[in-house]
């Protein structure tokens, strides 16, 4: 990973008319990452992760389930996909299903905003 200013400077290097050696040489870096940065490949100040994303084989499942019935439970989908191996928790589960944005959205489960609401009067402590 190159710093942004190394970015810059790589960049400007490189209109000047340098080769990637020679700007790699000159920011000490290896040529390998600084072609990649001058190709658009990374972007700096951006690790890239090494891991591979174990949500990423489900995704397809859980938005197929999701679109069939947008009001199964998370928790029900968790125990599916780690009933077929998921290794993930169930939070990183979830945040990944937000993320994604693979659950529909249903018009009647939409909080009240912009439309009216009912408020019941009621004395306080009373049940409604």
């Amino acid at each position: 990973m190159i710093s942004q200013e190394e970015d810059v400077d790589a960049h400007a290097l490189r209109s000047q008319g340098w080769t990637i050696t020679a700007i790699a040489a000159h920011l000490g870096r290896d040529r390998k990452t600084i072609r990649a940065y001058l190709n658009g490949e990374r972007v700096p100040g951006q690790r890239q992760s090494a891991e591979v994303d174990p949500f990423e084989p489900y995704a397809a499942y859980v938005a197929q389930r999701l679109s069939n019935d947008p009001h199964v439970w998370a928790v029900a989908l968790f125990d599916e996909v780690t009933a077929a191996g998921y290794p993930g928790s169930y939070p990183t589960f979830t945040r990944k299903i937000r993320e994604a944005g693979l659950r529909p959205a249903c018009g009647p489960c939409a909080p009240t905003r912009g439309r009216p609401a009912a408020v019941i009067e009621h004395p306080p402590g009373r049940e409604v």
